[in-house]
């Protein structure tokens, strides 16, 4: 009996290879925020639906994964169109952490190298990542949305046009809330009307998230749930703490996996 020793499989060479009924991907993660990476250059439709992105993400009986990401043609103008299904199967506007993975992965597919910065269409707006001489990706968040009716909330504004440090009740508690859109809506929180000091560790997240996340005052849903990163809910949280004098416009976030460093302000363009 022969056996021969298969060659080793480069990732180029992997990347390069397009049988028919195979979804070919890469995995990716930032701050332990994961994804599922596809080339999907060659159509401006996902190769796959949001109910299989949904098996797919599954932690036991799929790969495992925050959301798909396909990296798509461009679209206006822009080099190329990053769209995303979550793990629940919903799209969102767009992704920070997801933005860094993509980019990334755009420097992969395209053999990129040294400083490079290109532009992404997403559901957002324009989002241009800079890859950076050491291979760290540095993001153009853009500004922050604050005014309500935009980011879309139906609190009353109570400064200026936007919702800071306002009173919303959730289950019978009131919590001090500042609303703030990076693309996609976001609801920040240090405390409750009862107790300034917010213990995170404490919070039965899991049962308290969803009564944020579909609560009547967020008509398009708010951004909740435990991961273990996300830029743009890091970016709304520096926002929101500079809103509510808790900050200034620079800042350092502690995630489980590691820290984010942030610049910009309540009003100018934000960097992760």
């Amino acid at each position: 009996m022969n056996i021969e020793a298969t060659d080793k499989v480069s990732p180029s060479s992997f990347l390069d290879r397009r049988e028919s009924g195979v979804l070919h991907f890469v995995k990716y993660q930032g701050l332990g925020n994961d994804f599922i990476l596809v080339d999907n250059r060659d159509s401006t439709e996902p190769r796959i639906t949001p109910e299989q992105a949904v098996r797919l993400c599954d932690r036991n009986f799929g790969i495992g994964a925050d959301g798909v990401i396909f990296a798509m043609p461009g679209t206006n103008g822009t080099d190329y169109t990053m769209r995303i299904f979550n793990s629940d199967g919903s799209e969102p506007e767009m992704c920070g952490n997801g933005v860094r993975c993509f980019a990334r992965f755009i420097a992969e597919l395209e053999n990129l190298q040294g400083k490079q910065s290109f532009t992404i269409h997403t559901g957002a707006g324009l989002i241009v990542p800079e890859i950076q001489e050491d291979g760290k990706v540095r993001v153009d968040m853009g500004e922050p949305i604050l005014k309500a009716s935009d980011v879309p909330t139906k609190l009353p504004a109570n400064k200026d046009d936007a919702v800071v440090h306002s009173e919303l009740n959730v289950d019978g508690v009131t919590w001090h809330v500042t609303c703030v859109s990076m693309g996609n809506p976001h609801c920040v929180t240090f405390g409750t009307k009862e107790s300034k000091d917010l213990q995170v560790d404490k919070l039965n997240l899991v049962e308290i998230g969803p009564k944020f996340e579909h609560h009547d005052v967020f008509p398009a849903r708010t951004n909740t749930g435990a991961t273990l990163a996300c830029g743009t809910g890091a970016c709304a949280t520096v926002v929101a703490a500079v809103l509510e004098g808790r900050a200034g416009g620079n800042a350092q976030l502690i995630y489980l996996e590691g820290l984010w460093r942030l610049s910009g302000g309540k009003m100018t363009t934000m960097y992760i």
